[in-house]
């Protein structure tokens, strides 16, 4: 074994010897900003006695809607002049 893979296993095993549990609460809620342009998902875990609408508008206004935008354009980019050209005869 080199050194970049000393102390992994390449074998096809579980990478914990035990169970691991997901968080069993966590729940997706969707926000939208202010002008109804954009909707994003956040996942939170909320107390019993929690008032769901107002963490949700809460929420809301704290997003960071412009990097999340940014993001999106970024990720859905269509590339302008990558596209095969055909030849001219």
């Amino acid at each position: 074994m080199g050194s970049a893979t000393k102390g992994w296993s390449l074998a096809c095993a579980p990478c914990y010897n035990k169970r691991v549990m997901a968080i069993p609460n966590v729940k997706r809620y969707r926000i939208s900003n202010a002008d109804g342009t954009q909707v994003a998902t956040i996942m939170a875990v909320l107390p019993k006695d929690a008032d769901v609408t107002a963490y949700l508008s809460d929420a809301s206004k704290r997003f960071d809607w412009k990097a999340y935008g940014d993001a999106q354009a970024k990720q859905f980019k269509v590339r302008v002049g990558q596209q095969k050209q055909k030849k001219a005869k």
